[in-house]
């Protein structure tokens, strides 16, 4: 997001900078300070106090560490704000005066009652995926009118009380949910706002577990057409002729963690198309468009997300020109920017344990050491690296050391050799048992994809803003994790 040379970005001139080790990845630059990775990937409250000490939101690491134990997610109230501002002021500004936008806060990807209600507070809207996350939603202090219902396989339940809740819109992902939508709510004796999730065959640059949009996955109803209507075209047709849906509009969510603008726009435009098509042949001009989203945010250095803006603006401007080669309305818009929120606002805090070198044959013949250093977390708090091969990167946070780095791979305490949190990352070689580390950008699908794999608690949740802490969510402990347990007594 903040666009710099990766030299610039470390504090790193390349006149005099250390020699890259054998062993790291091409984009992973060499250090002896921090300061440039802290700016690039902690959330815009981060700084180091006199002492060296992480600070976050006017609350430094060590007293978080000493009161809430470690692991920790840590996250900035005011960056979160700020990045939900940014998103609705910019795609309100680029879509004026057309018509309105409603950006959506991912619930999956991190969702407690107070986050609800800092959304809600800064003018979102909020998704969900579950009847448990729109339980929380509503619980938060959400009108059930500006909350969504996600999900490829909503049980009828989940549908019931989505309808009882009077929720906004419910997002139907197949011809199946279609059709058990329309008969619920007749036997509730009213009409289901209803938003149809497609799938604009755009394969977003990503990974391949979390593109969402090509046709050979479980979500959405495919736009090809073979020898007559597509499924999508007949989704419509049908919503149209139910005298118990209220078809809102089309949705699509080419995937997550995208940079490039390019998937964005073409699956707008085929969207439109389809807008224009029902027109034809129905008569009737659909009055809403989401176009979900999935924004990429900084992992590591080598990430350099769009701004807000900018995202915004490339968007108008393709639905804009689209709507007027097809002689539509600008429908009203809805964006999900997904982890793009949150994901940046958080950090987890660890604290470091065993450390060791291994001599690993290089690339170039010879052998190299790799610095192993064991945290008291790993894949039960996050997930991502096991699932997806995501990268992350860390800095000492207890301290400040300048000068000798050592390249180091940050595994967790699992039973598994898998269990890694950060691949690659240059720290101090003056790292000890004892240390603290962070690892930004943790807010988004780390504490919702958390586990009590080898029976560890799950860590608590901390809130920072102007010099104080408040717990969102408490840590777990083994008395409740046993409580579970039919055969245990306290």
């Amino acid at each position: 997001m903040h666009g710099q040379p990766q030299e610039q970005a470390h504090g790193q001139p390349t006149h005099g900078a250390p020699a890259p080790h054998p062993l790291a990845p091409d984009w992973l630059s060499p250090i002896t300070d921090s300061a440039g990775l802290e700016h690039h990937l902690l959330p815009a409250d981060a700084h180091r106090d006199d002492d060296g000490v992480l600070t976050v939101g006017g609350v430094d690491v060590a007293s978080l560490a000493e009161e809430h134990g470690t692991p920790l997610y840590v996250l900035s109230e005011s960056d979160f704000r700020a990045r939900a501002r940014a998103f609705r002021e910019a795609f309100g500004r680029a879509f004026a005066p057309e018509t309105e936008v409603d950006v959506f806060y991912a619930g999956k990807a991190f969702l407690s009652t107070q986050v609800v209600a800092w959304a809600v507070e800064e003018g979102l809207c909020v998704d969900t995926s579950t009847g448990g996350e729109l339980a929380v939603a509503l619980a938060g202090g959400a009108d059930p009118a500006r909350l969504g219902l996600h999900g490829n396989n909503k049980s009828d339940d989940e549908i019931r009380r989505a309808l009882d809740a009077g929720i906004g819109r419910i997002i139907a992902d197949s011809l199946d949910e279609l059709e058990r939508i329309e008969t619920i709510a007749e036997q509730m004796r009213t009409r289901a706002p209803v938003m149809l999730r497609l799938t604009p065959g755009v394969h977003a640059s990503t990974h391949e577990y979390i593109a969402t949009a090509h046709e050979d996955q479980k979500f959405g109803l495919s736009m090809a057409r073979d020898s007559g209507p597509s499924v999508a075209e007949r989704a419509a047709a049908a919503a149209l002729d139910s005298e118990h849906i209220d078809l809102r509009g089309l949705h699509c969510h080419i995937g997550s963690q995208i940079f490039e603008p390019t998937g964005f726009e073409v699956a707008a435009r085929r969207l439109i198309e389809l807008v224009a098509d029902i027109r034809r042949d129905h008569g009737v001009e659909l009055a809403e468009l989401d176009l979900g989203g999935g924004h990429g945010i900084a992992y590591t250095e080598a990430d350099d997300p769009r701004r807000p803006e900018d995202i915004a603006e490339a968007l108008a401007a393709t639905v804009k020109t689209a709507c007027a080669e097809a002689d539509l309305r600008v429908p009203r818009i809805s964006i999900e920017p997904g982890r793009a929120i949150v994901g940046p606002a958080g950090f987890t805090l660890y604290r470091v344990g065993v450390q060791k070198d291994v001599g690993v044959d290089a690339p170039d013949g010879s052998t190299a050491t790799r610095r192993y250093v064991a945290v008291d977390g790993g894949m039960s708090d996050n997930a991502r690296g096991v699932l997806y091969g995501a990268d992350y990167s860390a800095v000492l946070a207890g301290r400040k050391v300048v000068g000798d780095h050592r390249l180091s791979r940050i595994v967790g305490k699992h039973c598994e050799s898998g269990d890694i949190v950060v691949r690659d990352v240059y720290l101090p070689a003056a790292t000890v048992r004892g240390d603290l580390l962070a690892v930004p950008a943790t807010g988004a699908y780390c504490h919702s994809l958390a586990s009590n794999y080898n029976w560890l608690p799950r860590p608590a949740v901390v809130a920072v803003a102007e010099g104080a802490a408040r717990t969102l969510i408490r840590r777990e402990t083994e008395d409740e994790m046993l409580s579970r347990d039919t055969g245990w007594t306290a």
